[in-house]
């Protein structure tokens, strides 16, 4: 079976997985990452951590940067998600950018290609999420506050307008939040280190609102009280024990089939999307093997040949046949199993939103509505990342219509 640890580091940081999901990516493994990470997320909130636990928050930027030097050549480059490609796509001139994108991209990466080298890179390679160039701030009045604001991508961010922040913020030509350095020889054989103190050890410069995402507690509200202590804790016990009750043969046997984990995160990717709530785990299982049934029936029919439809019919009967009696009750403690986490995972995620000292709104058709950051990115001691978002709040916000996106005008 893959260890969870090698299936991040092999990832990079192109795509990093939500808390829960890793019950299901990562077998035994991934599960004890999982509830492990929220206990010391716990103790951290408590007040009786005896270790740090790094935290960044989740900014919801885009597109992906990556900037840095490449180790052949020594010359400085920007990159989009490409970068780890077969063939890796840097971009070091405007001739190169605009030889591979177009439109606002193309913009965005010939300003990072102007500006971050301001911050005086000269070794390694970081990524970050864009934030603004100069002509995405917008002035606005919110609450009867004067706010400059910038909307990359779901969330509006707002910032008081005479604010140092704000100062800050308006006279830079673009804004970058880091949160993750990359070591290693070769492009190729780079490996993610998340959560580190990246801004810092850059050079300021008044074009480049350059920021890490480190989690800090800048208000002091950030501490759970003896009730919600005691509450967290009891969901993590309960999370322990549906744990210790599961079949580690039918936990493994989901992240050890790439068709199955597929197809169970699908389905259950579909639930969250429409802000269903997983309360009847029975009817879960139940559901997800008619999924899989019409997934395969519907596979079939587009067809035209007896062996074009067998096969689809033998990749449903491979997939169905995990569904024993047996797997199907694990398969059911498996879904309450992560019920627990995610209950565990909102109580952290919302205490962590009482630090926030930047302001998020969504922008809608009606004006500004407050909303929560989208979420946290918690490491462990092994430096093993994975995302905190509230799912059901952020996806809702992603595909409510009446939710107007940075991209839209």
């Amino acid at each position: 079976m893959k260890k969870f640890t090698s299936y991040l580091t092999e990832q990079k940081n192109t795509h990093m997985e939500h808390l829960e999901d890793a019950v299901l990516n990562g077998g035994v493994q991934g599960t004890r990452d999982a509830i492990n990470l929220l206990r010391s997320l716990r103790d951290m909130l408590s007040g009786h951590s005896d270790a740090a636990v790094n935290v960044t928050v989740k900014w919801d930027g885009a597109p992906a940067v990556f900037a840095g030097i490449d180790p052949e050549d020594g010359k400085f480059f920007v990159a989009k998600k490409g970068l780890f490609n077969k063939e890796p796509k840097m971009y070091k001139s405007n001739a190169d950018i605009d030889a591979d994108t177009t439109g606002d991209l193309a913009a965005k990466l010939k300003v990072a290609l102007k500006y971050f080298p301001e911050l005086g890179i000269t070794n390694g390679l970081y990524q970050g999420d864009f934030l603004f160039e100069k002509k995405d701030l917008k002035t606005e009045t919110i609450d009867g506050e004067k706010m400059v604001t910038f909307h990359p991508n779901t969330i509006v961010y707002a910032v008081p307008f005479n604010s140092q922040l704000g100062r800050t913020i308006r006279a830079s030509k673009v804004g970058i939040v880091w949160h993750t350095t990359y070591t290693g020889t070769s492009i190729k054989d780079m490996k993610a280190n998340f959560g580190q103190d990246i801004a810092s050890k850059f050079k300021a410069t008044r074009n480049v609102f350059s920021t890490d995402a480190t989690f800090q507690d800048v208000s002091g509200n950030a501490t759970f009280t003896e009730k919600e202590n005691k509450e967290i804790t009891t969901l993590l016990s309960n999370a322990g024990k549906v744990f210790r009750q599961l079949d580690a043969k039918t936990l493994n046997g989901i992240s050890d089939d790439a068709l199955l984990l597929q197809k169970v995160k699908t389905h259950y990717n579909t639930k969250v999307r429409a802000g269903e709530r997983i309360t009847n785990v029975r009817n879960h299982v139940r559901d997800l093997v008619n999924y899989i049934t019409s997934f395969y029936a519907k596979e079939e029919e587009k067809r035209k040949s007896e062996k074009g439809k067998l096969a689809q019919r033998t990749k449903r009967d491979e997939v169905l046949k995990f569904f024993s009696n047996a797997n199907v009750r694990h398969l059911q403690n498996i879904f309450l199993m992560m019920n627990y986490i995610i209950a565990a995972k909102e109580m952290v995620i919302k205490k962590m939103d009482q630090a926030n000292n930047v302001g998020t709104f969504l922008k809608t058709t009606s004006g500004f509505k407050v909303t929560s950051p989208e979420g946290y990115v918690g490491i462990d001691r092994n430096g093993d990342a994975l995302k905190l978002v509230d799912r059901m709040e952020f996806s809702k916000s992603n595909f409510d219509p009446e939710i107007i996106k940075g991209w839209q005008r």
